[in-house]
């Protein structure tokens, strides 16, 4: 399509096109989803906004259309899912200026937000619940998760093979596309989500004694279809009976990450662990922890330097 017939192309239509163009096949399919879902909202708000009308002012009102039904950091996210194109335009010359300089990220005001880890006392109470029989179970796999911090589609993914027994390590390779009815092994997010994850020596101990008879090549929790909501339904009954708040698989994971950090674990140890392609994520998603740490760091010093004199 020639430039001038670019100019006058639809917003969206160019933006399916990029959508085809870079990043089917280059992205994993939950990423290109997201993509796809953007998309949506474009056709939905802006039919009719053209290539050669995409300045600040109409780029800042489809923002702020979408900004109403969306939380500020959803609407950061559709922003980032859109730039990219947008800027790719801007390269081929079909706009001029750059329409996504100096915009303001409005949104609605966020949720309560659930909790999302439990304190060590909680954790025992939750463990301490656990009905942990001699043989697999979705309780086992929720102690896994919660000694591990294992990703739920990684934990679905396991298999005898991912146990090294004589390094006590957990070896993660791939995940379960458990959203498929016939589920599948699949890539990890990314390349540091491989990773070989130290175990404790009872836990080792257990899973040796729990897996010694099964498939090698077979994940060890996946009988059928497997549903995020099953494990999580259980997950809620335990923390009820516990008497401790409710929360989800995934949160075990945060529950995981602030334990170690509250330990003393570095932020780079808990990065490696948890598969974090960069410790810039691990310290965004666990900046209140972080900062709590920072102020008990911070009396500590103060504690010590008073008594120098």
């Amino acid at each position: 399509m020639p430039r001038n017939t670019k100019s006058t192309q639809s917003f969206h239509e160019y933006y399916s096109e990029w959508i085809e163009l870079y990043k089917v096949g280059a992205v994993r399919d939950v990423t290109l989803q997201k993509y796809y879902m953007s998309l949506q909202r474009v056709l939905e708000l802006a039919p009719r906004l053209k290539m050669k009308e995409l300045d600040r002012r109409t780029y800042q009102k489809l923002l702020n259309d979408y900004a109403r039904t969306h939380e500020k950091q959803t609407t950061m996210d559709f922003h980032h899912q859109l730039k990219g194109a947008i800027l790719d335009a801007m390269d081929e010359g079909i706009i001029k200026k750059n329409p996504t300089r100096k915009i303001i990220i409005k949104g609605k005001d966020p949720r309560e937000k659930k909790i999302k880890f439990l304190n060590q006392f909680e954790v025992q109470a939750l463990l301490s619940n656990l009905n942990l029989k001699d043989e697999i179970s979705w309780d086992w796999f929720i102690l896994l998760v919660t000694k591990t911090g294992l990703r739920f589609s990684e934990a679905l993914a396991l298999t005898p093979n991912s146990f090294d027994f004589a390094n006590q390590k957990l070896i993660v390779e791939n995940t379960w596309n458990y959203k498929l009815s016939k589920g599948g092994f699949q890539p990890t997010k990314n390349s540091s989500s491989k990773r070989k994850i130290q175990l404790d020596w009872q836990t080792a101990m257990q899973f040796s004694q729990l897996i010694k008879d099964m498939d090698i090549d077979k994940p060890i929790f996946v009988t059928g279809r497997v549903f995020n909501s099953t494990i999580n339904n259980r997950l809620k009954r335990l923390c009820l009976d516990a008497k401790i708040p409710v929360i989800t698989i995934h949160s075990l994971r945060h529950t995981h990450a602030s334990l170690l950090l509250f330990a003393g674990v570095s932020i780079a140890s808990v990065a490696r662990r948890l598969g974090h392609s960069s410790m810039t994520t691990t310290q965004e998603t666990y900046l209140h922890i972080i900062h709590e740490l920072e102020n008990q760091d911070n009396d500590k010093i103060m504690r010590h330097l008073s008594t120098l004199l």
